[in-house]
């Protein structure tokens, strides 16, 4: 059944979209700010802090894991809390939901309403921003965050891997910075994201390069891929850059202050029409995961 729900979860996230209301995610992002609210003392020191946001890590992944596991395995109805489960984890169809209004409007030589949607995807600013690059390194990372990691764990661990993976992609992103009030609260929740994703992010890198430019795409992806900061983003921003064959990257405004970030892939500097391309990359890497799935189907479900 594991193809099966894959395609029909696929098919509802195509048809349906992400849900405007009654997301789950964000119903736990709410649960996650009670807990930090709990769990967080900003006097507290470094190590209890560490030990205080592993806690309410390890509460909140640990019990709604459980769950969707529990629920997966009800009789009759397993099923279909597992489709709808995977659904919800996935994000394909809001790839273009938030990106081709970015091109709609530039279309309509409306750079400002461009602008202003780009930013709802990226947190630079706005002002500043180059709409081609922020759009498609925005694609080409959430292709791999709410897509190809999300079929990664539900293949290897059912609902309560994808689901897991989920929770921690949200957690990662309320708690997972370094600044002054996270750097030690949100220190177990940054990590488990980075090992939750490290091989989906190569899996990724992989299929972008098969699909698009090969030999181009796995040579950034091996030139390129450590001079980001992430160990996961760099090899699917260079990768799928070389895949595409354009640059993306570069110096970028955020908060007021300029951040000299690196280049990633070769060629021509990405422009309005690569945004398109890149949607179109994730999409043909979903039927080349189906593909396979589908070929080696007997041997992981025999």
């Amino acid at each position: 059944m594991g193809i099966f729900i894959i395609i029909v979860a696929l098919a509802i996230d195509w048809l349906l979209g992400e849900p405007r209301r009654w997301h789950p995610l964000i119903g736990f992002g709410q649960l996650a700010i009670r807990f930090e609210h709990y769990w967080h003392r900003a006097d507290a020191s470094p190590v209890l802090q560490i030990i205080h946001g592993g806690l309410a890590w390890a509460l909140l992944v640990t019990f709604f894991s459980t769950l969707a596991y529990l629920l997966s395995q009800l009789p009759l109805l397993g099923e279909l809390f597992t489709v709808l489960g995977l659904y919800f984890c996935l994000g394909h169809k809001s790839l273009y939901q938030h990106v081709l209004p970015i091109i709609d409007a530039l279309s309509n030589d409306d750079e400002t309403q461009a602008r202003e949607l780009t930013g709802r995807i990226v947190s630079r600013d706005v002002d500043t921003l180059n709409i081609a690059n922020a759009s498609i390194e925005s694609v080409l990372e959430n292709g791999n965050d709410a897509v190809f990691a999300a079929l990664f764990w539900y293949l290897l661990a059912g609902l309560p891997g994808v689901v897991a993976l989920r929770l921690i992609n949200t957690l990662d992103a309320m708690w997972g910075y370094k600044n002054t009030r996270y750097l030690y609260f949100g220190r177990v929740a940054a990590k488990m994201d980075d090992l939750m994703n490290f091989i989906p992010a190569r899996l990724t890198a992989l299929s972008y390069a098969l699909i698009g430019k090969t030999t181009m795409a796995l040579h950034c992806w091996h030139s390129q891929a450590n001079l980001h900061d992430s160990p996961n983003a760099g090899p699917v921003m260079a990768s799928g850059a070389g895949a595409l064959a354009v640059t993306i990257g570069g110096p970028a405004c955020y908060q007021g202050q300029w951040h000299q970030r690196p280049t990633f892939g070769t060629g021509k500097q990405a422009a309005i029409g690569d945004i398109r391309r890149a949607l179109h990359l994730v999409s043909q890497c979903i039927l080349l995961w189906l593909l396979i799935v589908s070929l080696t189907h007997g041997f992981f479900y025999a």
